[in-house]
């Protein structure tokens, strides 16, 4: 979600790949000799290195990436008409459900960035650049309404709406990015009713908002329909974290866990999330190379 990256630069307040081994038959590659070996390239201001090189590159390349945000879809639509008969399923947590879902219309609950549109080009321009995020080139971005769809996302939409499933979508974009990104969701063939957009900034009555956290305009949503699934690349598009800390994302984990490919659907994001600043204590303001040796710290080398 863009804005847990923004809430943690702004304020302290706010906040796996595995390695296969090649088949015992395939054709190992010849060594290079020296004079084969091509020089590294140097870093330069046209080139500069940048720490989010190879995530964007999985991201944008890999069959891999197409093909976990595919067989999740997938796997979701093939749990709607269960969760359709099922008269008490039902995605928001306890507390966040403040009225009886029995007999609300059905909806799902998606975020938007990383889960329903591709921003990889943005994150390529800010590795190209040797940038990072901030506020104005991203709404220039979302001016643009150039993302693409994630594999199968269009396809599970249009699966749910033909079963009368609204799709709603509760993004951390803020509100003023609300009509670029219908136009955006529109164009790529995703469902648009009326009123299904709630951006940060949507004011939710008797409930205050902890910086980009979503718990309240999930209550909202709660109060008019029933939340049969939710979508998300990060753990907050969940449920509310409390604590952005290893300790804290591991204990929600640990507690939700069932829900995890029943009722919460995880879309990989490598580029960013709330998880990075977890690990060096929600402090952007530190130096860079401070801010990867915590990460470094954070390793597991099984010693």
């Amino acid at each position: 979600m863009r804005l847990l990256v923004l809430a943690a630069c702004t304020a302290l307040a706010l906040s796996a790949c595995k390695r296969t081994e090649a088949p015992a038959n395939a054709a190992m590659p010849v060594a290079a000799t020296p004079s084969q070996t091509p020089a590294p390239a140097a870093a330069t201001s046209a080139n500069p290195p940048h720490d989010n090189l190879n995530a964007v590159a999985w991201v944008q390349t890999s069959v891999e990436y197409k093909a976990l945000s595919e067989q999740t879809y997938r796997a979701a639509a093939d749990h709607l008409d269960q969760a359709l008969k099922e008269k008490n399923w039902d995605a928001l947590v306890p507390e966040e459900r403040g009225n009886a879902a029995t007999g609300l219309k059905p909806a799902v609950v998606m975020d938007v960035d990383e889960t329903v549109l591709d921003n990889s080009p943005y994150q390529a321009r800010l590795v190209r650049d040797g940038t990072d995020y901030d506020e104005v080139s991203w709404d220039q971005w979302v001016a643009e309404k150039k993302a693409k769809p994630l594999p199968g996302v269009v396809d599970f939409a249009r699966a749910a709406t033909a079963k009368g499933v609204t799709v709603l979508y509760i993004s951390n974009r803020a509100v003023h990015l609300e009509q670029a990104t219908l136009a955006n969701l529109k164009a790529v063939g995703l469902p648009v009713a009326k009123d299904v957009f709630l951006g940060l900034g949507t004011v939710v009555e008797g409930c205050e908002q902890n910086g980009s956290e979503k718990n309240c305009r999930r209550r909202l949503a709660g109060q008019k329909y029933r939340v049969l699934m939710q979508f998300g690349d990060q753990i907050g598009d969940f449920v509310q974290v409390v604590a952005n800390t290893r300790e804290g994302r591991d204990q929600l984990y640990g507690e939700y866990h069932d829900w995890f490919g029943e009722r919460w659907w995880m879309l990989p994001n490598p580029t960013y999330g709330s998880w990075e600043p977890a690990l060096f204590n929600n402090d952007w303001a530190q130096p860079r190379e401070a801010r990867r040796q915590a990460k470094r710290e954070a390793l597991d080398y099984a010693p």
